[in-house]
């Protein structure tokens, strides 16, 4: 009788360790992101998924691409859903919807204990939702100029350093070609078709170096001051004169660049790459842009979803861990090809590959040390809105040549009313 409960006793311990070990073997974390397919960040990431499962035997990660332009209303429905992905990658422009909905776990006690030192981490900033952290940032930008050598020096024209140059320049370098009554080249070039978000982006150009901004620190709006009008002014000369191309896309506009047909462009990392393809690229140079501060944004962030097991969140932590790690800090700026947040990431290889990465350090840290970012404070929850209602303004301001005086005074009791929602 004792030898036959023995054998019974043995057959479920089996049974359980058999059982224990299938979950472990079975054990799945969820990530969903738009950057899979990235050339260059996407194996960023999958390097990152490499290392976190070699570390965690019997963990794997699901890796799914979501469309951006589909992508806000996919996590929405996820999470509204009880189904959130375990490891949240968010655009830092979206993010705070979801921490307002209490979605995200508060991050301060694990940065606490595991001993993650964020000091001087890029937008890190950002991730502070109503006094908690709530995602780690995973790149902060900021604008560089570029500029085709020869355009400049056919108009006996030094690189700018100032707006007032800038403007000169770009006046200088617009020009009629062929005589047939329209511009075929420009001095600058600016997204002005598209979206609200980089319709802003290239207006802060000039509103962040005429001492504009949106809101201060407080979150309260301060458009209607004298420094915001003359960077609506400024904005407005550049557009109306046709300094810059109109009804372009972002892309358009870089290639034509790249291609020769803009002498100067302001922009982030990305367009680099652009250049190096383009018919003009042994023609361009590289500066700091002539504005102070350069525009500069935080991008994207990692998050804990609030409503998954302790086990789960443990292991996602110990990703964002393996992410914000100096080894991964230092091969995102090289896979990336864009400046990591981490000021102890080791970039000398990603100098070695872009000759112009110094600048690109330069450009990001004046931007974060200005607290520059696309996404005012006070308006983050309410930020598709009110990009959109600061492009309508401005195109309105354009079209219809109104006084900057009377548009930013219109923006300013928009924005409150916004806030006021």
């Amino acid at each position: 009788m004792l030898r036959k409960k023995l054998i019974l006793l043995a057959a479920s311990a089996a049974i359980a360790l058999s059982t224990n070990a299938a979950l472990a073997q079975s054990k799945v974390l969820k990530f969903v992101s738009w950057q899979k397919d990235e050339r260059g960040v996407g194996d960023w990431w999958a390097s990152v998924i490499k290392a976190f499962e070699e570390a965690h035997p019997g963990v794997k990660i699901e890796w799914t691409k979501v469309e951006r332009g589909a992508y806000s209303d996919t996590m929405t429905t996820l999470f509204a859903g009880g189904t959130p992905p375990d490891i949240v990658h968010l655009a830092s422009f979206e993010f705070q919807k979801f921490a307002e909905n209490g979605w995200l776990e508060p991050l301060d006690p694990k940065i606490k204990e595991s001993k993650l030192d964020l000091t001087g981490w890029a937008g890190q900033d950002t991730c502070v939702w109503n006094k908690q952290t709530v995602c780690t940032m995973m790149l902060y930008f900021g604008y560089f100029m570029a500029y085709n050598e020869d355009l400049l020096k056919k108009e006996g024209l030094s690189v700018p350093k100032t707006y007032d140059e800038f403007l000169a320049a770009a006046q200088k370098t617009t020009k009629d070609l062929n005589g047939d009554g329209i511009v075929d080249q420009y001095g600058t070039g600016h997204e002005t078709r598209g979206g609200g978000g980089q319709y802003m982006s290239e207006m802060m150009n000039y509103t962040l170096d005429a001492g504009g901004r949106w809101t201060d620190e407080s979150g309260k709006v301060t458009i209607n001051t004298p420094q915001m009008i003359e960077g609506l002014s400024r904005w407005k000369t550049i557009v109306k004169t046709s300094l810059t191309p109109r009804d372009m896309s972002a892309g358009e506009v870089r290639q034509l660049f790249a291609d020769g047909k803009i002498a100067m462009k302001t922009d982030g990392p990305w367009l680099w790459p652009i250049i190096q393809k383009g018919k003009a690229k042994d023609q361009i140079k590289t500066a700091m842009v002539p504005f102070t501060p350069p525009v500069g944004g935080s991008s994207n962030v990692l998050a804990i979803a609030a409503d998954i097991s302790p086990e789960n969140k443990k292991l996602v932590w110990d990703f964002i861990t393996i992410a914000t790690s100096d080894k991964f800090q230092s091969t995102y700026a090289t896979l990336g090809a864009s400046p990591p947040p981490s000021p102890r990431a080791d970039i000398s290889a990603a100098k070695a590959e872009n000759p112009n990465f110094d600048l690109l350090v330069q450009a990001t840290q004046a931007a974060s040390k200005a607290k520059v970012d696309r996404i005012p404070k006070g308006l983050e929850i309410q930020f598709n809105e009110f990009s959109k209602m600061i492009m309508e303004e401005s195109q309105r301001m354009i079209i219809q040549d109104l006084d900057p005086k009377i548009v930013a005074a219109t923006m300013q009791q928009k924005a409150e009313a916004l806030q006021k929602q």
